[in-house]
């Protein structure tokens, strides 16, 4: 995995493909089931980027089948792979089968008290995600609230608050149109820009991934400037490493 965020830094994806099928023929031939769905969950997370529609499907569903063959049902693992098979289902738009996998992942992480909350805060965002599809806005706005709750006891969780709150500003234009929504979504996209410069948070790989996820959106609402330094930002981390 260290090499996975190695290539990530990189942006070499197809070093990242390249590095986890040869992972994933390693746990195959040795019989380690473990070690299977572990990559298997990173295999639908990379090609979830990189569009890749069949293989994200396929892998998502060999790694719900592991659980299953494992007996992993009520785990963390199963729970992580729930989020993950339905965040690839939600990118392609397949939202009602995806929304049935986030409230198995929700009921599996909620009976968990010892679970890290950047998991939990996660599963909020992407479930909202869902429900926005499906024109569910106030189930949305109420696991959008929990989200950021929740990503506010995580280390270093104002870059999934960030996330969240440009993810709200896409929900509120979406359900009352962007010329009613424009004070709603200004607000929001203040708190998003004032949490991506928290002085605290490392200027890292996952940074550079943020930053680059967050411009577009912020460009699309007009803060031009502010998504150029969010690129500047990312690609001067890139160029570092």
């Amino acid at each position: 995995m260290e090499k996975v965020d190695d290539y990530m830094s990189r942006r070499d994806y197809a070093g990242v493909e390249r590095h986890l099928l040869y992972w994933l023929g390693e746990a195959k031939l040795g019989h380690d089931q473990k070690g299977e769905l572990m990559i298997r969950n990173e295999l639908v997370g990379h090609y979830r980027k990189v569009q890749n529609r069949e293989q994200a499907f396929a892998h998502a569903a060999a790694a719900e089948a592991l659980i299953d063959a494992m007996g992993y049902e009520g785990s963390i693992s199963a729970g992580t792979t729930y989020v993950n098979a339905a965040t690839a289902y939600n990118a392609f738009g397949e939202n009602e089968r995806a929304l049935q996998l986030f409230e198995k992942a929700r009921k599996t992480y909620e009976a968990i008290p010892s679970l890290k909350p950047a998991l939990l805060g996660g599963l909020y965002n992407n479930m909202a995600l869902t429900l926005v599809s499906l024109g569910r806005f106030s189930e949305a706005y109420a696991l959008y609230g929990k989200a950021i709750e929740t990503m506010g006891k995580a280390e270093y969780g104002a870059l999934e608050q960030a996330i969240t709150y440009l993810n709200l500003a896409d929900a509120v234009e979406a359900e009352r149109g962007a010329e009613e929504a424009a004070d709603a979504i200004d607000g929001y996209l203040e708190k998003a820009e004032a949490l991506l410069n928290t002085p605290d948070v490392p200027h890292d790989g996952y940074y550079a991934f943020v930053c680059e996820k967050c411009a577009p959106t912020f460009s699309y609402y007009g803060w031009f400037l502010f998504a150029n330094e969010l690129n500047e930002r990312a690609k001067a981390i890139y160029e570092r490493t």
